[in-house]
């Protein structure tokens, strides 16, 4: 059986990160300080991994600060994070632990703005004063901004499931990459690709779906690209912002169970590539994996697998497909052809 090599905890190096992020934006820094820092970055491939989401959330937090300047902020921290926000050595570092861990939200009249986020594996469910349930998804970071009159949501990464509390004076509007979605009262699951299409599931209820311009990406000479109308979706449909025209698809009752599996814990897979269920399955852990061949990578995979217990996952692989799984001290996972 192969050696299975304990890696450092996800918190641990967050904890870290967080305070490389706080001292590399202090003036002061050394050159002994920068050759430390990138000594710890060599030293875990998911040093570097950190880090960048730590900076990111550090930079989005300064936006959304001199944004909101003058307003009173609230934050919402577990004790650890609270006591640590008594040091001011240790109040830089905490609020972004803060902020990418536990989320933070900031309060004025009428008016309701929140950040959640998860880590990478961690799923959470959130109540928003309108009494909607928004459920995150791995590493996913959402933005809410309640209003008198309307309720916006930003999906700025990931994956999040919405269950709408029921409001016709106040549209709900899910602001995702190149999509606007617009629901009174639904369920429904949008997905933020890496290349800015969205994917939307509809289990309960309608919405609307229309065409939006990401963030700093070039506005359309022309509407080739762009649905010719709104598109509306009723439950057991999905659209994909990728597809010609955001052309409608069927979903069938087992098709939408799979697909919102997660909320459960679970991804299932029912006749995927390998290459396919790694890179869903990469999702949920910090390790990299690598398929070493084409031939292994096109190998199809079944089966119903927990989203925190990633080795089952592999210990799965070994027993149904002619493969090896090997780990590397540098939390690097090989996919192979078994000898």
């Amino acid at each position: 059986m192969s050696e299975i090599v304990k890696l450092r905890t996800r918190t641990e190096i967050e904890e870290e990160a967080a305070q490389w992020t706080w001292r590399l934006d202090d003036e002061s820094i050394t050159a002994a300080d920068q050759q430390a820092f990138e000594a710890w970055l060599r030293q875990d491939a998911r040093h570097r991994r950190v880090f960048e989401e730590m900076s990111n959330a550090w930079s989005a937090l300064d936006a959304l600060a001199e944004a909101k300047g003058g307003e009173k902020i609230a934050m919402s921290a577990p004790p650890l994070a609270r006591r640590a926000l008594r040091s001011p050595r240790l109040s830089a570092a905490a609020a972004v632990l803060v902020l990418v861990g536990a989320g933070f939200w900031w309060v004025r009249q009428g008016n309701e703005i929140q950040t959640l986020a998860t880590a990478v594996g961690q799923q959470r469910n959130v109540t928003l004063v309108d009494g909607s349930i928004v459920t995150l998804n791995t590493n996913t970071i959402v933005e809410t901004d309640l209003s008198r009159g309307l309720r916006q949501i930003y999906l700025r990464k990931g994956e999040a499931h919405f269950q709408v509390a029921h409001d016709r004076s106040r549209p709900f509007l899910v602001h995702a990459g190149d999509a606007v979605v617009r629901a009174v009262g639904t369920e429904f699951e949008v997905r933020l690709r890496p290349d800015q299409h969205v994917n939307i599931v509809v289990n309960e209820g309608r919405v609307e779906v229309q065409a939006s311009t990401p963030p700093g990406a070039p506005q359309a000479s022309g509407a080739a690209n762009q649905p010719a109308a709104t598109r509306a979706l009723a439950a057991g449909e999905e659209l994909s912002t990728a597809s010609a025209g955001y052309a409608i698809q069927r979903v069938s009752p087992a098709q939408l169970s799979s697909e919102m599996a997660w909320r459960e814990g679970a991804i299932i897979f029912d006749g995927q590539s390998l290459a396919q269920a790694i890179a869903e399955i990469e999702r949920y852990t910090d390790a990299r994996i690598v398929v070493t061949d084409p031939d292994t990578a096109a190998l199809r995979v079944g089966g119903r697998f927990r989203t925190d217990d990633v080795p089952g996952f592999f210990q799965g692989l070994e027993a149904a497909l002619p493969v090896s799984v090997r780990r590397t001290p540098d939390g690097v996972v090989y996919v192979e052809p078994r000898r």
